[in-house]
């Protein structure tokens, strides 16, 4: 979905384009010393959307997100713009208390509404924090953004981290230490010419963190979303295989 997107639509497109790559990339982790196999995990492939209804889309998303929360299953999202994290993480919270959310992007998505619409990519991150409460959510590399939305975050105590990404989270994952979390990666947090290599040390730092004790987590991912991942741009495309390992690691 990306029927609110203000600039470049095409992250619809995204899911496919990442099963595309997926046959091209190989599926042992040397990070973390495993086989893809020994995952079990299904492709339970698109959720259809009524095209050019956001609302309609956001319900629909989040009825089918709490079917797989009832058989127990951790969903894991991949594709549409940002607005589309939102009904997944209100159907994550109404199963799990005390849910915390990690927010990697370059924006805020802070705004009440964008151009008059309550419904927009801009908008996803302070719903949530309206919903589960501003103390809740943990944004990190926020390089863009309109002053009110720093000053709402800032007066409602939401832990908003400027530029940086790695040396705020080690502050900030003993802090969550038992609790559930859901993490939502924006593509445009990465700088495109390094996108592999930042997402790479993104992922091994977050899963380092939940393997740093014997069977006793220091994170508990309830759910990872990649959005934002176009593809009819060749530019853009080259966070295609990021996206992928980030997924693959994330399993």
């Amino acid at each position: 979905m990306d029927w609110t997107v203000s600039y470049r639509p095409g992250s619809r497109f995204g899911p496919n384009k990442i099963r595309e790559v997926s046959i091209g990339l190989e599926e042992y982790s040397p990070y973390l010393d495993r086989e893809l196999h020994e995952v079990k995990f299904f492709d339970a492939g698109d959720i259809p959307l009524p095209f050019g209804n956001p609302e309609k889309s956001l319900l629909e998303i989040e009825t089918y997100v709490h079917t797989l929360l009832k058989d127990n299953k951790i969903p894991m999202g991949m594709g549409g713009e940002h607005l589309v994290s939102l009904p997944v993480m209100k159907a994550v919270a109404s199963k799990y208390d005390d849910l915390a959310i990690i927010h990697f992007d370059a924006h805020t998505d802070l705004r009440e509404n964008y151009e008059g619409e309550e419904y927009s990519h801009s908008t996803p991150i302070r719903k949530i924090a309206d919903h589960i409460g501003p103390k809740n959510v943990y944004s990190f590399g926020i390089r863009s953004g309109m002053k009110e939305e720093f000053e709402w975050a800032k007066e409602q105590g939401m832990h908003l981290y400027k530029f940086e990404v790695l040396e705020p989270l080690k502050q900030v994952l003993p802090t969550l230490e038992g609790r559930p979390v859901y993490i939502t990666i924006d593509m445009d947090v990465l700088e495109e010419p390094v996108a592999e290599h930042t997402l790479h040390g993104f992922s091994e730092e977050l899963l380092r963190g939940r393997r740093r004790k014997n069977h006793a987590p220091l994170l508990v991912v309830m759910r990872d979303h990649v959005v934002h991942m176009f593809c009819q741009h060749p530019v853009q495309a080259s966070n295609t295989p990021a996206s992928r390992q980030g997924l693959t690691r994330g399993l």
